[in-house]
């Protein structure tokens, strides 16, 4: 019973059984689709109590990583999925899908990630805060710029982006007073564990038939995907580290150019441009995952290999 437990308490176990279920028992889908924002807005709230906002008592030190999160997560990354979709896909909903990705704030596991994979962890943070707070304003200018034609009101999202960014980002203050900020952290991972999980569901489920009647749209979406997520992250990563020699930073800015909310980008665009435009998050929840995984299991390899030579040096300064 414990090791059930500890399964079903893994990010990744939770993630990947969110999509098979959308796939192949996607019949509640239609339930939880009117509660998305519901959801969603608690999700942020609890996982927007890893950013700290103490750092910004000392703005010499935090303008450069603050204003680099908005750089590498809007602008190179928004730029690198915009033109790759504006060349590869046909369909317009999933063209409007890709626009809330690029629009959409960067997802909050990049805290997490920098810690595992031994990046700047005061760095993902001051990033990821100062992207999450433009995305209030760049959001709606990206999805009026580039989705216009969908006829969507820059300002529906603009109130939209207040009640699922700037509130709960307010209220996660509250969650880490005293009295109650230890039962929070307790109970954050799960929460947010499972609340992104059911979104992933509902925009999987939605669509299932497009995943399996209509493999060309996923096609091209997930092409342009694993370039902005997989090709982009290694070789942002890689230019860094040969120009800078910091791997500790090169690290932090690959996971800001690289990880959006796939759950904020799922409701999003079900709420704007209904369930066809989800398909991308619901594709873009594999990729993030499968990109996390890969880095994983890189920093375990590496920790092999330095395992392995500390042993043989032992070896032979014992011979």
């Amino acid at each position: 019973m414990t090791h059930l437990l500890k399964i079903l308490g893994n990010r990744n176990f939770i993630l990947v059984l969110a999509v098979v279920a959308g796939l192949f028992a996607g019949e509640l889908a239609l339930f939880f689709e009117p509660w998305m924002l519901l959801i969603l807005a608690i999700v942020m709230t609890f996982s927007t109590t890893g950013i700290s906002t103490k750092m910004l008592t000392t703005p010499r030190k935090i303008y450069k990583p603050f204003f680099a999160g908005i750089i590498l997560n809007y602008v190179l990354y928004g730029a690198v999925i915009l033109l790759l979709s504006h060349w590869l896909i046909d369909d317009i909903s999933i063209f409007y899908g890709m626009v809330v990705i690029a629009a959409t704030p960067p997802g909050v596991a990049i805290i997490p990630f920098s810690a595992i994979l031994k990046g700047d962890i005061n760095y993902s943070i001051m990033g990821t805060l100062g992207a999450f707070l433009a995305s209030i304003g760049l959001a709606p200018l990206i999805v009026s710029w580039f989705a216009g034609s969908g006829g969507i009101n820059p300002m529906d999202l603009f109130y939209l982006m207040i009640k699922l960014i700037l509130i709960p980002l307010v209220l996660s203050r509250f969650l880490l007073m005293k009295p109650v900020v230890k039962y929070v952290l307790q109970g954050r991972g799960k929460i947010v564990d499972w609340g992104f999980a059911i979104i992933i569901y509902t925009a999987v489920g939605l669509n299932r038939e497009v995943f399996f009647e209509m493999p060309a749209s996923l096609l091209s979406s997930s092409l342009v995907l694993f370039i902005s997520i997989f090709v982009l992250g290694y070789l942002y990563e890689y230019i860094v580290v040969k120009i800078t020699g910091n791997k500790v930073l090169a690290i932090s800015q690959s996971l800001l150019v690289t990880i959006k909310s796939s759950g904020f980008a799922a409701v999003t665009a079900l709420s704007l441009f209904g369930t066809r435009a989800a398909i991308p998050a619901a594709a873009l929840a594999i990729f993030v995952l499968g990109y996390l995984l890969s880095l994983s299991f890189r920093v375990a390899w590496q920790k092999k290999r330095n395992i392995e030579k500390n042993e043989n040096i032992g070896r032979k300064a014992g011979k």
